[in-house]
């Protein structure tokens, strides 16, 4: 898919993955041991969804914003869990020597 610049790529990207964090897609998964979703129906579901939420175009930049920002949040609690972890082996190791 070829984008005009790079906000249009950016815009779809965020689009898609609203979708895929919604289950957007569960209902039209196929496969019994490895769920997939088809080609087809990802490009018609995905065209029309799309069409349907840019309409309310201030609104999705605004879901957006929100979803970058708890996105951001999200990476800063994961490195600081890391860092607490860390740490607390730190302390087990000087307290077992």
């Amino acid at each position: 898919m070829l984008f005009q610049d790079e906000q249009d790529a950016e815009t779809v990207y965020w689009l898609a993955y609203s979708l895929w964090k919604a289950r957007f897609w569960h209902q039209s998964l196929v496969g019994s041991v490895i769920p997939f979703l088809r080609i087809d129906d990802f490009k018609n579901d995905f065209s029309a969804k799309v069409n349907e939420m840019l309409e309310e175009h201030e609104l999705h930049k605004k879901q957006i914003q929100a979803l970058r920002l708890l996105e951001q949040k999200e990476d800063q609690f994961q490195k600081n869990i890391v860092l607490i972890n860390e740490m607390k082996r730190v302390i087990l190791l000087r307290y077992c020597k």
